[in-house]
């Protein structure tokens, strides 16, 4: 299966499925007229260093999990998206010649492809996608290739099938992070057109940044910072377990004392990871501002960190909801869903790979 198998037509609809390092995050969307509708979801938590930094290193115990949270979404969809993150993909944008069909532009590029990927071929997962005439020259198409060893692909499709399912597509986070911004488009300023947007997906443990341009993904970056710090300062100042220590940090109930000696400290340092990630977008292109700030995952959600931020970097910043205009199925708890939303932006976007 080509990595992505990012730009074919699709049959069934399929599940977004979201493996990030502390849980497996399910969606499945429908549509009722031209309105998307959210049919099931379910977030399930994965045992400890079942993924590291992004890597599956568990195979079994994230298949179970998978299991689980298809068990409780309720769904019956057996085809699933899932995505590989940024880090572990290399994109290329090339240049072919226009008059190539679609079969010999593929046999083009296998040929060409150990010219732009430093592994060996039979090593990876290739996929490409035109994207249309070159600036330069008209006889000529920009082609965007983009390549994954083939580890990171197989052990996904491997959890999928432990628990019961098909992978349809393995896309990119990053694309499928850019499909859902889409869905937010309506409350961005002219639809995002002419703007640069930064997206900040606050994971448990890894931050990513995606900077959007005219709502195309032109950076990304990751690193190591996440809310798993805060729920490890809970476990040690207040003496929980892992466990206890993120329901605590979910549904409250700690001392007074919690507020300003361990939430604030950490909402500073979520603001200061957000400046570094955007300083080092500034250096390293030709932009010196963004638009907009959209925080995304599970931190997201803390009370007034997109006023913090605003404030202290100057940039308007909302809360990625991409289910404000769509419907919901009754079986669907619409608080839960809310309160899981900016979390879920990778598999709402690997989801809406059903009506490609």
């Amino acid at each position: 299966m080509a990595l992505a198998d990012l730009f074919k037509p699709k049959a069934p609809s399929v599940l977004g499925l979201d493996i990030s390092s502390t849980a497996v995050k399910l969606l499945e969307l429908g549509k009722s007229g031209e309105r998307l509708r959210v049919e099931s979801y379910s977030v399930e938590p994965l045992p400890p260093n079942s993924v590291i930094e992004k890597n599956i290193s568990d195979v079994e115990a994230v298949g179970e999990a998978v299991k689980r949270a298809v068990k409780r979404s309720g769904s019956r969809l057996k085809h699933a998206a899932v995505a590989v993150a940024g880090s572990a993909v290399i994109t290329k944008m090339i240049s072919m010649p226009a008059s190539l069909s679609e079969d010999e532009l593929e046999q083009q590029i296998q040929l060409e492809a150990d010219q732009y990927i430093p592994y060996p071929l039979e090593e990876v997962n290739l996929d490409f996608e035109v994207l249309g005439p070159s600036e330069n020259d008209p006889e000529r198409v920009d082609v965007l290739l983009a390549a994954s060893r083939s580890e990171n692909v197989d052990v996904r499709v491997a959890a999928l099938e432990f628990a019961g399912l098909k992978a349809r597509v393995v896309d990119v986070e990053a694309y499928a992070m850019e499909n859902a911004c889409t869905l937010l488009a309506p409350n961005l300023q002219d639809h995002g057109i002419d703007q640069t947007i930064a997206v900040i997906d606050v994971g448990a443990t890894m931050t990513t940044l995606n900077v959007m341009h005219d709502m195309k993904t032109i950076y990304t970056r990751e690193q190591v910072f996440g809310g798993k710090q805060l729920t490890e300062e809970i476990q040690r100042r207040y003496g929980l377990s892992y466990e206890e220590a993120g329901m605590a940090k979910r549904q409250g109930g700690l001392p007074d004392n919690y507020l300003p000696e361990v939430l604030e400290p950490f909402k500073e340092a979520m603001v200061q990871q957000v400046s570094r990630s955007l300083q080092f977008f500034f250096s390293s292109s030709q932009y010196t501002s963004v638009d907009h700030i959209i925080l995304a995952g599970g931190s997201a959600m803390i009370n007034g960190i997109d006023e913090m931020i605003a404030n202290k970097l100057g940039v308007y910043t909302s809360v990625a909801n991409p289910f404000a205009n769509m419907l919901i199925a009754s079986r669907v708890k619409a608080q839960s869903l809310t309160n899981d939303a900016p979390a879920l932006m990778i598999a709402c976007g690997l989801a809406m790979r059903s009506f490609d």
